[in-house]
């Protein structure tokens, strides 16, 4: 029986191959389902025999964990090498757009906040 093992809405290329890779090098059987036409549905992976997903979450489990690590230690060797984009930076090449969206998160704020502050 199929066994629904991964969403794969908004899952990278990338990451889409390595997690192929690995259910192929463990022989573990699996299936993709697209977001069809319209994008309506859920694009899925799963896993034709259930037997198999416990060892497949574990697998995913310790891919993701890994994944998670070396995107960590990536982040920081950019900041060493001062290649990592801060808040200044984003200001200093484009002012008007971060202008604009300070000004509407200061309205949301606003907007949020206001009823509170006008009880009597």
């Amino acid at each position: 029986m199929p066994t629904y093992l991964l969403n794969l809405r908004g899952v990278p290329d990338d990451e889409l191959e390595d997690i192929r890779q690995l259910l192929s090098s463990e022989q573990i059987e699996f299936y993709e389902t697209p977001a069809g036409n319209w994008g309506i549905s859920s694009p899925s992976l799963w896993l034709k025999d259930d037997s198999q997903a416990e060892q497949a979450r574990g697998l995913l489990q310790l891919y993701q964990q890994q994944r998670t690590r070396d995107a960590r230690e990536a982040y920081k060797r950019l900041q060493q090498q001062g290649g990592a984009e801060r808040f200044i930076d984003r200001w200093l090449v484009d002012p008007w757009r971060m202008l604009l969206m300070v000004a509407l998160i200061a309205l949301v704020l606003y907007v949020s906040i206001s009823p509170f502050l006008s009880l009597d």
